[in-house]
C-alpha cells in the first residue's frame, strides 16, 4: 500500500511578518510529521520569539530552517507545488480541499519534492506567485475566510499526515523540478510569441492558461526536453524560412 511520504514534504512560508507565526507553524509541522521549513525573505525576524512559539519540540525543525530571499531559488528544487490560497477567481484557477489535495499528494510524494506554498499574513499569495504551483488549495471556513497563518498550515498537514496513514495514492514517477517548468515556459512564450500566438501587450493571460493546462498533465523531466526541443526546432524553422526568402 503506498503511503504519503512526509519526508519529501516541505512547508515554504513567502514573507511572514510574524516570528511567532513561523514558530507556531514549525510546531504545527512537528506535530504532524514534516521536519523542513523554508522561510522566503524577511531575514529580521526576532530569533527569540520564533524559538519561544516553537517549544522545544520543534527545536530541530527552527534550527532548520533555510532562509532565501526569492520565490524561484526557495522552489527550484521541487517538482510539485501547492499553494494555498483564501481567494478565488478566474485569474487564480480551480482550487481542491485540503483532503483533495493529501489524495494527489500520495502518489506524487514518493519520488517528488512537494512544496507546501503559504503567503504573508495580510495578503495571502499572489497571482504571480500562484505560477509556480501546480495545485491550489482552499481551506473551507463559515463566514470569515482568513485563518492564522499556522492553523492554516495545521490543516494542510493534517490531511497529508491522515493521507499517510490511510490513503494509498497509487504511484507518481518522478516528475520534471520547478527549475525545468520554468525554463519550459520562457522558452515557450518567447516562442509563441515569435509566431504571433501571444499577444505581445499581455502574453501572461493565456500563459496561465497553458501553466493550468501542463499541470494537469504532471510533467516528466524527459517530457520537457521533448517540448523544448520542439520549441527549439519552430526557432530554427522561422530562421532559416527567413534566411531563404531573403
Amino acid at each position: 500500500m503506498v503511503k504519503a511520504n512526509l519526508d519529501h514534504v516541505t512547508i515554504v512560508l513567502k514573507g511572514p511578518k510574524f516570528p511567532g507565526n513561523v514558530g507556531s507553524t514549525a510546531r504545527c509541522a512537528m506535530n504532524m510529521g514534516i521536519s523542513k521549513m523554508i522561510v522566503v525573505g524577511n531575514r529580521d525576524l526576532d530569533d527569540d520569539e520564533v524559538r519561544q512559539m516553537a517549544t522545544h519540540v520543534a527545536k530541530e525543525i527552527v534550527n532548520g530552517i533555510r532562509h532565501v530571499d526569492t520565490l524561484d531559488e526557495a522552489l527550484a528544487g521541487f517538482s510539485w507545488v501547492v499553494g494555498t490560497t483564501s481567494r478565488q477567481g478566474s485569474g487564480r484557477g480551480p482550487v481542491v480541499s485540503p483532503r483533495r489535495m493529501a489524495e494527489i499528494l500520495v502518489g506524487l510524494s514518493q519520488e517528488n519534492e512537494i512544496a507546501l506554498l503559504f503567503g504573508p499574513e495580510d495578503k495571502g499569495l499572489t497571482n504571480d506567485d500562484l505560477r509556480f504551483c501546480q495545485t491550489l488549495v482552499t481551506i473551507p471556513t463559515v463566514g470569515f475566510k482568513s485563518l492564522n497563518l499556522s492553523h492554516a498550515v495545521m490543516v494542510v498537514c493534517y490531511e497529508l499526515l491522515i493521507a499517510r496513514m490511510e490513503n494509498d495514492g497509487g504511484y507518481a514517477p518522478k516528475l520534471a523540478g520547478t527549475k525545468e517548468l520554468e525554463g519550459m515556459y520562457a522558452q515557450l512564450k518567447e516562442t509563441l510569441l515569435a509566431i504571433g500566438f501571444l499577444l505581445p501587450d499581455n502574453p501572461d493571460y493565456w500563459m496561465m492558461h497553458l501553466r493550468r493546462l501542463f499541470a494537469r498533465t504532471t510533467l516528466l523531466a524527459r517530457e520537457v526536453k521533448i517540448l523544448r526541443g520542439i520549441c527549439r526546432q519552430i526557432a530554427w524553422y522561422g530562421d532559416h524560412k527567413e534566411r531563404k526568402n531573403s
